[in-house]
């Protein structure tokens, strides 16, 4: 048998095997005999698509031919003269003249028509003029067939011929700009809501966005770094799901929702991003706001579906962040009813949480900073068993945030993070994040291959006081009014017992200040009254250095004059510390007073009220001034020495009135840490 005959032999028996393997195994159909072939979807698209070829396709085969153009004169005293017309048609509303030629003249017009003969229709009309005026046409008509036979004579037909596609296309073409715009609209409205893309039907739908295995976050526990007792709350509950089992077998149940509640910057988003890398779960992550909408019932809407989801792929985490856009209690506006879009958003949102349908496996996680103006039953347990509370973080928790913040930066030989943590009281993660930032930012602008120390400084005086601005134009007597008022605040805190100690005092200009002075406040729960009074008085310091040496006062001390005045209230009408109203508080922890149009006391008590602060102020301007006088020659040494090198320091000021008489918390713990580290010091020295 020949190679060929071989060849040709197993190719029939690979044809046989195929047509008797079983339908839809190898031949690209799934789901064997009963399986109909998979086709491409069907697309309304495909509809409009057919539309318009059909429209071009009857315009290039039916409007393509047309007769050729030309003038009144040459039918009339050439075509019509010589017997060439076989008939005329006047078409009323389209202003034209359409002429027939016989058959038997239409060779002697070829050189006319030219190439556009075969576009021209073959049975006529030929050719085509627009008139003038129709009596003047009729006119000339019968001029040119003068003595010919009335047989022979080639009349006039009249015929209107109405435009259909024309006004089909008139009163379509505005319906569908309507309709076009509608959908724009909508379209714009609704996109990217939930599922549906932007369809106008899933502006109902919920705009959380899903973070499971295949959607991976970068940022886990580790890079939280300070939040000790949140972080120990929140890994119980990633904990609980990936091992349910060590909770459930004791009965216990984990918490169905948690309220991170703190002040802004404090890393409240930053854990529920945590929450997100660690958990082996679906995370589903919304703001407050993405459920409010300019629709009536959208609110509602997106809550339904948002659990729905979230029950679908339950277990799983639900993230609200800034749950107070719709959280805020029921009934606290005064300009609308109670019947408003928020409310009926809130209303769902609880209904889902613990209704009366289960939720099992669905954990709500929620984030805010106004936990005071969200309703009560909102905050109940069975919908928020928990309450993390994300405060300002402390000394330690500072140094652990630097460190996280100051891994990408390069830092210069033996920088001491210790330092930094130092000079940063009350300050949130957000600002150490962006101390660090513009440490390095203000380090590249001068060049530098390390970022040094006093550049950290800079950054902080740069987000404490603003841009320093050289060269605003101030006057001399000016400068000099700022250098004295700034010598009171800087005297009188260094001389009481409990104001806060300062850092440093510049007369250079920042942001809307004229001078500044930098203390550090001590980190402490509790405030007694003697602490109050003594920062009252060194911030009224400035004011009254300049009724002091120049016998008049200037518009520097605003800011001055609204933290104490602030205070002095604070001390009267919430903390109950004054003579004439001990003991009283009107303040409202709860913020159901918010919208209240009476004030909790009567107007005698707020007369009493204006009296006491009015006293308290009085005292401590009388107190600061009694120090400036007795330290008169200190004050203006340092006056003359801010005025000559523009910053002075907390030496300086020990230098001129000696070393502080009491030492706070703050500079306690400073002096031990330091104390601490030059132990260390001597203690690696002498193994050496």
């Amino acid at each position: 048998m020949s190679e060929q005959k071989r060849k040709e032999k197993s190719q029939g028996k690979k044809v046989q095997e195929k047509s008797n393997a079983p339908k839809g195994i190898g031949q690209g159909i799934p789901g064997g005999d009963n399986a109909k072939p998979v086709g491409p979807k069907f697309n309304v698209y495909w509809i409009y698509l057919l539309i318009i070829a059909t429209i071009l396709g009857l315009n290039f085969f039916y409007g393509s031919k047309k007769p050729m153009e030309t003038n009144q004169r040459e039918v009339i005293y050439h075509m019509l003269a010589q017997g060439d017309v076989e008939k005329l048609v006047l078409v009323k509303n389209q202003g034209k003249v359409e002429v027939y030629l016989k058959s038997t003249s239409l060779g002697k017009y070829s050189d006319k028509l030219g190439e556009n003969a075969k576009n021209v229709p073959p049975n006529g009309p030929h050719f085509f003029f627009t008139y003038g005026d129709i009596s003047t046409f009729e006119r000339q008509l019968d001029e040119a067939q003068e003595g010919v036979l009335p047989t022979e004579k080639v009349l006039v037909s009249y015929e209107d011929r109405p435009n259909y596609l024309g006004e089909i296309f008139t009163w379509i073409f505005p319906i569908l700009l309507l309709v076009g715009v509608w959908l724009f609209i909508f379209r714009r409205i609704s996109r990217g809501g939930g599922m549906g893309g932007g369809n106008i039907f899933s502006v109902g739908k919920s705009k959380a966005q899903l973070f499971d295995k295949e959607a991976t976050v970068k940022i886990d526990f580790k890079d939280v770094a300070g939040l000790e007792e949140a972080k120990v709350e929140i890994m119980e509950i990633v904990d609980f799901l990936k091992n349910p089992k060590k909770y459930t077998d004791l009965g216990g149940k984990i918490p169905k929702g948690v309220l991170l509640v703190g002040p802004p910057g404090t890393g409240k988003t930053l854990l529920a991003k945590a929450v997100a890398g660690e958990a082996n779960v679906p995370f589903f992550s919304m703001s407050g706001s993405d459920f409010v909408e300019m629709f009536v019932g959208v609110g509602a809407s997106r809550v339904r579906d948002l659990f729905k989801q979230a029950k679908e792929k339950a277990p799983c985490i639900v993230f609200i962040d800034e749950i107070d856009a719709i959280g805020r209690a029921r009934g606290r506006n005064v300009n609308f009813s109670a019947n408003d879009e928020r409310e009926n958003t809130l209303n769902q949102l609880l209904t889902e949480m613990d209704g009366f349908a289960s939720n099992q496996g669905v954990i709500i996680l929620a984030a805010t900073n106004r936990a005071d103006i969200l309703d009560r039953a909102l905050m109940r347990a069975g919908r928020f068993d928990r309450q993390i509370h994300v405060e300002l973080p402390d000394y330690k928790e500072r140094l652990e945030i630097f460190k996280v913040h100051l891994k990408p930066i390069k830092l210069e030989e033996n920088f001491s993070i210790e330092f930094l943590a130092k000079q940063t009281p009350g300050f949130s993660g957000a600002d150490i994040a962006n101390v660090c930032n513009e440490a390095a930012l203000i380090a590249a602008r001068k060049s530098k291959l390390f970022v040094e120390k006093q550049d950290f400084l800079d950054a902080i005086d740069r987000i404490i006081g603003g841009l320093e601005k050289k060269n605003k134009i101030i006057s001399m007597e000016e400068k000099r009014t700022i250098a004295f008022h700034e010598s009171g605040h800087a005297t009188v805190s260094w001389l009481l017992e409990h104001a806060n100690p300062l850092l440093k005092v510049s007369i250079i200009p920042r942001g809307r200040a004229l001078g500044a002075a930098w203390y550090l406040p001590e980190e402490r729960q509790l405030t007694t009254t003697e602490q109050l009074l003594d920062e009252m008085s060194s911030a009224l310091g400035g004011r009254a250095a300049e009724e002091l040496m120049f016998g008049k006062i200037s518009t520097g001390a605003l800011n001055d004059l609204e933290k104490v005045t602030k205070q002095a209230y604070a001390m009267v009408a919430y903390f109950g510390m004054s003579k004439g109203i001990p003991n009283i508080s009107f303040y409202d922890s709860s913020g159901q007073s918010e919208y209240s149009f009476s004030k909790p006391y009567s107007e005698k008590t707020a007369e009493l009220i204006d009296k006491e602060v009015k006293t308290i102020v009085n005292e401590a301007y009388k107190r600061a001034k009694d120090i400036l006088t007795k330290n008169k020659k200190g004050l203006i040494k340092l006056a003359e020495l801010l005025l000559e090198r523009e910053v002075i320091f907390s030496e300086d000021l020990e230098a001129i009135f000696g070393p502080r008489k009491s030492h706070t918390r703050t500079e306690e713990l400073v002096k031990n840490m330091e104390e601490g580290e030059n132990k260390t010091e001597d203690a690696e020295k002498a193994k050496e």
